[in-house]
């Protein structure tokens, strides 16, 4: 049944408004507020006390389970009132079992939304609970306070003044109750003068005991995390300490290269070519020792960078062309058919400052650098759902299947030992390093001596969704 409620039913202001019965407010989590519950319900059980509930819980299965648990356990004249917001009767029916029921009453969503409470009433026992959720505004006033202590979740209210009880009960009866139900007379004389000291004692025990357990659950529970932020420290750690032996062993390659040529050079019987390629070796190590220097450093950097980096919204059609250009002498020199396809009407996408065009220049620049003379690369766009996909395809030399689960480590190259590529193996880690930090992903396809595919997710940005609506015509340019 619904109920319209014609009266304020907030038992945490009405208790507030009882400034004299000295109710003080208290800070706790959630889970201290289940044992406090779960305290009464355990001394109600076990004394087998008959009572009277009114409740609202918060929404959730736990909440519930402790309310069946009294339901079914509990005195066989127990009496339950149970209040719910934004539902209707047919979602939960009312429950009539013997002389004990569970009466549903169902309110606006907008009435007491932020409060919960938990009331007892019997001839042995009386007590309430009343817990108030702080608004957003509040909460994000307690971060701004907040200091090493993390704030409470919510606030409280407790007594066991049976007049205060009587007042807040009462009120709800007046206001929820009496306009669908008659209250009986027994009903409403059934508070107890004073409860009984020794259920006190059983419930201060039952709430030390349940406290321990939270404690102990706490405890667990922060060991577990404790562990787990080690461990992914120590994996970091030896990521570090594999990709420092990398460094190492990548910078020695042409200081060996070096020395080797120096040595060659004192001969004196090298003959003037001799001692051209070998004054040639000399150049081209240290200019592979300096990019192998200068991108570990922009590594390094961009791993930083992209902690706090700012994001800002890019079209692809503002970036292709331009790397293409850029690119367009190299492949003509190597004879290899360069060629784009994007359309201007794509959508934006979000991501780092600077980081699309990384990508772009990378992607290109190795499919360029793996493709032999006379072979084709295209960087085609296109938009699928909510994310742009960009795809680089060449036909290149290709990548064999057990290489491609490992081109994105850093340092690890395709190319035979052999052969020089001139560069430093990071160009992918990069990509990968923008991918992770904007939401993005990657995925390759690979065939040795016909090509390699790689295919870019990108992530639109949130005004793009219900932008570029109109169709333009698609910006394609063969070079």
């Amino acid at each position: 049944m619904n109920v319209s409620l014609t009266q304020d039913l907030s038992p945490y202001q009405l208790i507030i408004a009882s400034s004299e019965h000295g109710c003080q407010p208290l800070s706790v989590s959630p889970a201290t507020l289940l044992a406090m519950l779960r305290s009464q319900i355990d001394v109600l059980i076990e004394r087998q006390i008959p009572a009277t509930v009114w409740t609202k819980l918060p929404g959730g299965n736990i909440w519930q389970a402790e309310l069946l648990r009294y339901q079914q356990k509990g005195d066989v004249s127990a009496k339950i009132y149970s209040f719910h917001l934004g539902k209707s009767a047919n979602d939960a029916p009312n429950v009539v079992s013997g002389n004990s029921f569970h009466l549903q009453l169902f309110l606006p969503s907008g009435q007491i939304q932020r409060e919960y409470f938990w009331m007892v009433v019997s001839p042995q026992f009386c007590s309430l609970i009343v817990a108030l959720r702080p608004s957003r505004s509040i909460k994000r006033q307690q971060k701004l306070k907040a200091t090493a202590k993390p704030k409470a979740s919510l606030v409280t209210l407790t007594s066991f003044d049976n007049q205060l009880v009587r007042q807040v009960v009462e009120n709800i009866q007046h206001v929820a109750l009496e306009p669908i139900v008659n209250v009986d007379d027994d009903e409403k004389s059934s508070f107890t003068d004073a409860t009984e000291s020794s259920i006190l004692s059983s419930l201060l025990t039952r709430q030390m005991q349940r406290q321990e357990e939270i404690n102990r659950k706490r405890k667990k529970s922060q060991l577990i995390k404790l562990q787990q932020k080690n461990q992914n420290l120590d994996n970091k750690l030896q990521e570090k300490d594999i990709y420092l032996n990398h460094v190492c062993q990548e910078i020695r390659t042409p200081l060996t290269h070096m020395k080797t040529a120096l040595s060659l050079l004192n001969s004196p019987a090298l003959k003037p070519p001799q001692r051209q390629r070998y004054l040639q070796m000399l150049h081209s190590q240290c200019d592979r020792q300096n990019s192998l220097i200068t991108s570990v450093l922009e590594l390094v950097e961009l791993e930083q960078n992209l902690k706090s980096a700012n994001f800002e919204t890019v079209h692809l059609a503002d970036i292709v062309p331009g790397v293409v250009s850029t690119y367009q002498p190299l492949a003509q020199e190597k004879g290899i058919m360069l060629a784009y396809t994007v359309p201007t009407d794509l959508p934006a996408i979000w991501f780092v400052h600077g980081g699309l065009k990384q990508i772009v220049i990378n992607l290109l620049g190795n499919s360029i650098k793996f493709t032999p003379n006379g072979g084709q690369v295209w960087v085609k766009a296109r938009q699928q759902g909510e994310y742009i996909l960009l795809e680089v395809r060449d036909t290149g030399i290709g990548i064999s299947e057990a290489d491609i689960s490992r081109i994105f480590d850093r340092f690890y190259s395709t190319r035979p030992p052999s052969e020089e590529s001139g560069g430093a193996g990071l160009g992918l880690s990069v990509v990968q390093q923008y991918l992770q930090r904007c939401g993005g992903g990657i995925s390759v396809k690979s065939k040795q001596m016909e090509g390699s595919t790689f295919t870019v997710q990108l992530a639109l940005s949130k005004t793009s969704a219900f932008a570029n609506t109109q169709q333009n015509p698609e910006y394609s340019r063969h070079q």
